[in-house]
C-alpha cells in the first residue's frame, strides 16, 4: 500500500514536473532527441566483441556500419 494520502497525490499531480506534464512534453518531442537509431549497430558491435574475445579486427564491419549510421544520422539531424 502507498503511504501517501489522496491530498498529497493530487498536489503531486499539480506540480509542474509531474509525470503527466513530462509525458506530454516527451510525446511531442522528435524521436532523435530520445532515441538513437544507431543503437542496434552499437549493440551488434558489442556482441561481436564479446563473441571474438574483444578482437577489434574481427568486428571491423560492425564498427564501420555503426560509424556510417552515425554519420548519416548527424547529417539528417542537421538538415
Amino acid at each position: 500500500m502507498s503511504s501517501t494520502s489522496p491530498n498529497q497525490q493530487s498536489s503531486e499531480q499539480d506540480h509542474p514536473n509531474s509525470w503527466s506534464n513530462t509525458e506530454r512534453r516527451f510525446a511531442n518531442k522528435s524521436a532523435s532527441e530520445y532515441y538513437d537509431p544507431c543503437q542496434d549497430f552499437a549493440d551488434r558491435s558489442m556482441k561481436c566483441m564479446k563473441r571474438n574475445n574483444f578482437d577489434r579486427e574481427m568486428c571491423y564491419d560492425y564498427f564501420q556500419a555503426y560509424r556510417d549510421c552515425k554519420k548519416q544520422w548527424v547529417r539528417h539531424s542537421l538538415s
